[in-house]
């Protein structure tokens, strides 16, 4: 090898790193107080515990079904390209078991959860707590769950007893 060709061999490869990738990547800033992180602190427990304040009515639940969901759940909630959402509720011992949120899910606090973290599919976290109250009072009256002239709140969501409540085995046993 020729010393020219070494030199420029060694040149290249030193010069290289400087332009290396960092070792991380940074992804934003850090959180400068807990009230910036209790902001993201979403989770809504089976007890109801960190429920946001709000209401909504079975009717008004109607009117935003028809708007926002009706398109991919179809018009009364029993599918249309995404899962039906009601109907089946005392499927689960049969022989053809249906799993729609009022047959299966075992807390009412779910579906306020799961509605407003993932609903409508195009627009995650978009919905008000009195419109994802709303709907979660319009799908709970579909089967009776509850009737269609409660307002649901922080308060009374929680206090619904879902029909499939006891047909879960706890992972981790109280203490």
């Amino acid at each position: 090898m020729s010393t020219v060709f070494k030199l420029s061999l060694l040149l290249l490869l030193s010069s290289g790193s400087a332009y290396a990738e960092p070792t991380h990547q940074s992804l934003g800033k850090p959180a400068e107080m807990l009230s910036q992180q209790s902001q993201w602190n979403l989770t809504i427990s089976p007890d109801g515990k960190d429920l946001p304040a709000g209401k909504g009515t079975v009717a008004q639940g109607k009117q935003l079904f028809a708007l926002k969901c009706a398109a991919c759940h179809g018009p009364e909630g029993i599918g249309a390209s995404a899962e039906p959402l009601v109907g089946e509720v005392g499927s689960l011992i049969s022989d053809y078991p249906e799993k729609t949120v009022n047959s299966y899910w075992p807390y009412a606090t779910t579906l306020f959860d799961y509605i407003r973290r993932a609903m409508p599919i195009d627009a995650p976290f978009s919905l008000s707590a009195n419109e994802v109250y709303s709907l979660s009072a319009y799908l709970l009256s579909q089967d009776g769950i509850i009737s269609s002239d409660v307002e649901l709140n922080k308060e009374s969501l929680a206090k619904i007893i879902m029909p499939n409540r006891d047909g879960f085995i706890r992972f981790y046993p109280e203490k």
